[in-house]
Formats: structure tokens, C-alpha cells, sequence
């Protein structure tokens, strides 16, 4: 990949990140079942490799995460999150709005236009901890569950590095909905979907292969246990039109703080940090 002497992105990663990928009815029919879909190919490995450097070098630069890994608790040993990097810079902000991916949550979702919630970058590092049984939208206030995030490794994940694992179909039920992020989000979840005897979909990604989940779907994450991180970018769509409920709990009143500050109750929310991603 050539890049010219001012940085630009390659003409080709512009027509990857701005392009079109090609869903069947029945891929679209599989992701409102089972709550979530992984897709192959979607985006090239020059275009990986050139937002990856920029998304890379940005968590370095804005992690707060300093503490050693014995030190911190399971949800800190889980990742290093950095969240709405397309605020601080001009090529994650070129990704994160990227065309392809927010029309294939629009498409998935059925929704004639999706907004950015947040984006954020989720870094394992290597020996890093499990990420616990969870469902997104616990933490975010909005009025509909048409809601999805993109989960991009920025590079081949086969297990030992803990890719993303699925609970099929759970986002069509109630459990643990009310559990944040924790040691007892993981065992009560897990003993919750056992019990009703979902499956789980735990697989390596290839490169290029990403996956879309609903909000209210459940899912996880086994430990890092290989000498190399986990490097994962993803963005959050929310419907474009999603109103802002009232918060339910304390991380919710927080999110709406800090991610839709001028956002009224029973309002759309529409304002300078949840901009329109794509639109029918």
C-alpha cells in the first residue's frame, strides 16, 4: 500500500471503509434471531492495517489504565477501553463514520437511518482477563432496543486471544438485564443461560471477519492468554429517532452525561456527539 507524502488515506481504503458489502435475506433473518451475526470479508487488510496504526496509537496516547494487572479488578483486567476516539482524530473519525459498516447496521436492524451512540477502542492485553457476561444496553437510556454494536478485530483472533462469544437468541429474554459488568454479572448470567439451555457461539475471527450485536444481546469474552494484544475497534448505532428515557440506574444517568449531553427526556436524541451515520 502506497501512501502519499501529505498521509492521505489510499484510494482504496477510502472505497473499502465507503463501500458497499452484499447481505442476503437470510443473513439478515439470522441476526434478528439469534441477536447477533459474524461476516467475513467485509472490510481489506490494507484497510485494517491503515486505521489500525491510527486507532493503536491513539489508545496509547489517551489510556488511563496504568495500574499492573494484578492490581486491578475483573473488569479492568478485561481491556483497555478508550472511548469516542473520532473525536480526537481525523482518520479513527473516518472509520468510525465509515459507510459500509453503518449501512450494514441500518440493514440488519431494518431501520431507515442509524446515529453514532459512542465508539471505542477495546485492547487486550496479553495475559489480560476474561470479559464477563454482559448485555450493552444495561448502560444506555434509550427509549427502543433498536440498537447494535460492530466489533472489528484489527487482526486474526483465534481464541487464545480472546475473541467476542455470543449467547444465541438471548437478547429475546430477560436475564440479568440488571447486572452491570462484573464477577456477578458473569456467574449469575452464565448460570441464567445455562439454564435455559441457549447456546453459545464462541469462535476465532479471521481477518477481516467482524460481527454486529444487538444491545440486549449476551456476551463475553475469554482471557488473553498468548504474548500479543487483542486490538478491537468498534461503534455503537442507535436508531436514528431513538428517544432518551429516563435512566434506570446510575450508569445510565452517567451515559447520558457524557455521551448525549444535550439530550432531553422523551426527545430524540440528536445532538452534536450522536451524529447521522447513514440514511435511507
Amino acid at each position: 500500500m502506497e501512501v502519499d507524502i501529505l498521509g492521505k488515506t489510499p484510494p482504496e481504503v477510502l472505497a473499502d471503509i465507503g463501500g458497499d458489502y452484499a447481505l442476503t435475506e437470510a443473513q439478515i433473518t439470522r441476526f434478528r434471531r439469534q441477536g447477533y451475526l459474524k461476516l467475513k470479508n467485509v472490510l481489506s487488510a490494507p484497510t485494517l492495517a491503515w486505521y489500525g496504526a491510527e486507532i493503536t496509537a491513539q489508545v496509547l496516547r489517551l489510556n488511563q489504565q496504568h495500574k499492573p494487572l494484578s492490581q486491578r479488578n475483573t473488569y479492568e483486567k478485561a481491556f483497555l477501553q478508550v472511548m469516542n476516539l473520532w473525536t480526537k482524530s481525523d482518520r479513527v473519525k473516518e472509520f468510525s463514520f465509515g459507510r459500509k459498516l453503518a449501512k450494514l447496521a441500518a440493514d440488519l436492524m431494518g431501520v431507515r437511518g442509524v446515529r453514532m451512540y459512542h465508539d471505542q477502542a477495546l485492547y487486550k492485553e496479553p495475559g489480560g482477563g476474561i470479559t464477563p457476561w454482559h448485555a450493552d444496553q444495561y448502560y444506555w437510556p434509550l427509549s427502543n432496543a433498536n440498537t447494535c454494536t460492530v466489533w472489528v478485530p484489527l487482526q486474526a483472533t483465534p481464541l487464545e486471544l480472546g475473541p467476542l462469544a455470543f449467547s444465541a437468541t438471548s437478547h429475546q429474554f430477560d436475564l440479568g438485564r440488571d447486572l452491570e459488568i462484573s464477577d456477578e454479572s458473569e456467574s449469575q448470567i452464565n448460570a441464567q443461560l445455562t439454564a435455559k439451555g441457549l447456546p453459545v457461539d464462541e469462535g476465532p475471527f479471521d481477518l477481516g471477519e467482524i460481527s454486529y450485536h444487538y444491545g440486549w444481546t449476551f456476551h463475553r469474552a475469554a482471557a488473553n492468554v498468548s504474548d500479543r494484544p487483542r486490538n478491537v475497534m468498534t461503534v455503537i448505532y442507535m436508531e436514528d429517532g431513538i428517544r432518551l428515557a429516563k435512566p434506570r440506574n446510575k450508569n445510565q444517568q452517567s451515559d447520558w452525561d457524557i455521551w448525549m449531553p444535550d439530550a432531553k427526556i422523551g426527545e430524540p436524541v440528536a445532538t452534536i456527539l450522536n451524529p447521522v451515520l447513514y440514511h435511507y
